[in-house]
């Protein structure tokens, strides 16, 4: 996950551009003081995202000070800055301004509407899980309330007379050998269904939310708008690729039906056999060693590192910057990043996990660009690259190199295709819900899952709701889902250009910072692809490798474990 930001409500990142003021006079002092003005607002620009990024610390509990300044102290210093940005900013809405510069005002513009920062002194307390049922509640209240119920119950599953966290339950949901097990680790996440669906009525939390959401895109755009407009096509050509992808997983994967909570564990045998191998401890060091291999040294990164458990923790992974990169002394100084997560089963699910949020923390220290554009680019472009090295995880290759023994190509293929479809699913359930909000959202997950899956239907249990988007940003799913067809991309013409990296590359970080990170927020997904490939996206690169998993004979019932 690309980030989380206050009250754990995620905002996707707009890159949008507003045109160029024209003022009555264009004179020499004109342009000379809209210069001194720009320049003061992208200072401005940096010194409130840092602001923010140091309260962003505080508000996750990671630490009750940072650099000296308690949360308090950090929201007034944040809103002091966003004074000042605002109001260089507004100086320069009568000037004239150059194309550049004009788009760069713009950048910045978005990057603030996409942050979306609440004033933290006013001492408003976000809802609570509880609050869901509360009808009077708007839409930003009603997510937060909803990601409230995945920190209480996501975060204290009851399993075996213990609690568990929701991704180590999504862990050993792969590895958990016997049925009767799964079942029950499977049931554990009931409470947390139960409060985000109530009785499955049109009143039930999440449907009144996904309501909210079909009326919010109308007018303004959803994440699936987003991402059709990042690569140039209609929603209805984003519904096809989904669909296209997941037929040729249904045409892949093996055909016999499964229960839901024996899906993972029927396309994990490389999950269970590389399991001893991947102890808790080990997953960082993994990591670390990777990316060095890669020419992207975490620790001279400086990339920060929140994974020890705690109460209140963010319920899902992420990764956000702390402060942005500039020039200081005439030397750059690289953005730094905060990996946030909790992996106290290891294993591959939570090491490539990991991994992923280590692609977006070494993306951060890529951007090299004028402070308007220190910011993320397009959400679909964000979690597609922070794939390309996690991918590398399920390449025998690769887990002969870091782990010292490798599984089958394809059952290890089948591993991470399995989860990636499961994204999917996610993606195509929300492009419909959004499209007929008035749909039973079990009915629609039903369908999906039984159909291109091979998952028993079961449309009384709302075993959908497993992932934090879905309440917290209604179709974000599909940056995943749909980012997965530019990643295979992006692997594919990465490889052409520069060799394997699945074992390491030291070429790797610096020619896709040449060609992708750098630019930060000031080019979007449909530019940089075609750049990159010289064509536009097409499924075509990951539908060969889905392809790749036809040769995996079926394998066991999962009730042939007992």
């Amino acid at each position: 996950m690309r980030a989380v930001v206050l009250g754990a409500i995620l905002f996707a990142v707009v890159s949008a551009a507003v045109p160029p003021a024209v003022a009555a006079g264009d004179t020499a002092t004109d342009h000379a003081a809209a210069d001194s003005r720009i320049a003061a607002a992208e200072q401005a620009f940096l010194e409130f995202l840092d602001a923010h990024g140091a309260l962003a610390i505080v508000e996750s509990g990671l630490d009750a000070r940072y650099l000296g300044r308690d949360r308090g102290e950090w929201a007034a210093f944040a809103g002091s800055k966003r004074r000042l940005l605002d109001a260089d900013l507004s100086a320069l809405s009568g000037r004239t301004l150059s194309p550049g510069d004009a788009r760069a005002v713009g950048a910045m513009h978005a990057s603030l509407d996409a942050l979306a920062v609440e004033d933290e002194t006013t001492g408003v307390l976000e809802p609570a899980c509880g609050d869901a049922g509360d009808r009077r509640l708007d839409y930003a209240r009603l997510r937060a309330a909803l990601v409230a119920c995945y920190v209480k119950f996501g975060n204290a599953l009851a399993f075996e007379g213990g609690s568990i966290d929701r991704g180590t339950a999504l862990q050993l949901l792969h590895v958990v050998d016997e049925p009767a097990r799964r079942k029950s680790l499977f049931d554990s996440f009931l409470p947390l269904w139960q409060a985000l669906y109530g009785d499955g009525g049109t009143a039930s939390p999440y449907r009144r939310m996904i309501a909210m959401a079909a009326l919010e895109a109308a007018k303004h755009g959803s994440e699936i708008d987003a991402a059709a407009r990042a690569l140039g096509v209609g929603a209805a050509g984003v519904e096809q690729w989904l669909v296209e992808i997941l037929d040729a997983w249904r045409q892949a994967s093996d055909p016999g039906m499964v229960e839901p909570w024996d899906y993972r564990y029927a396309n994990s045998a490389a999950n269970r056999e590389l399991a001893p191998r991947i102890p808790p401890e080990s997953l960082l060091p993994v990591n670390e060693r990777f990316y060095r291999d890669l020419g992207a040294d975490l620790g001279q990164l400086r990339v920060m590192f929140d994974l020890a458990p705690r109460a209140g923790k963010s319920p899902l992974a992420y990764t956000d910057f702390v402060t942005r990169g500039r020039m200081s002394g005439g030397q750059w100084q690289a953005s730094l990043a905060r990996v946030v997560g909790t992996y106290p089963a290891g294993g591959l699910f939570s090491l490539n996990e990991l991994v992923h949020e280590n692609g977006h923390a070494v993306h951060l220290s890529a951007i090299h660009s004028r402070p308007a554009y220190m910011d993320w680019p397009d959400t679909l472009f964000t979690e597609a690259f922070a794939d390309v090295p996690s991918w590398s995880v399920y390449e025998p290759a690769w887990q002969r190199r870091y782990l010292g023994a490798a599984a089958g190509e394809t059952a290890s293929l089948r591993a991470l295709f399995g989860d990636v479809m499961l994204d999917v699913a996610w993606a195509l359930f929300e492009l419909r819900l959004l499209r007929d909000p008035g749909a039973d959202p079990n009915v629609v997950w039903t369908a999906i899952t039984s159909r291109y899956l091979h998952v028993v239907p079961h449309p009384e249990v709302p075993w959908w709701a497993m992932r934090v988007q879905l309440a917290s940003d209604p179709g974000y799913m599909v940056n995943y889902g749909l980012g997965a067809m530019l990643t295979a991309e992006m692997r594919q013409r990465t490889t052409e250009a520069e060799g394997s990296f699945d074992s390491g590359n030291p070429a790797w970080y610096a020619w896709t910072s040449e060609h992708l990170l750098r630019y930060g927020s000031e080019r979007d997904t449909r530019s940089l692809m075609q750049d990159l490939l010289g064509r536009p996206v097409s499924p075509a690169a990951l539908l060969a490798q889905i392809a790749r998993c036809r040769a995996a004979a079926p394998g066991p019932s999962p009730a042939a474990a007992d």
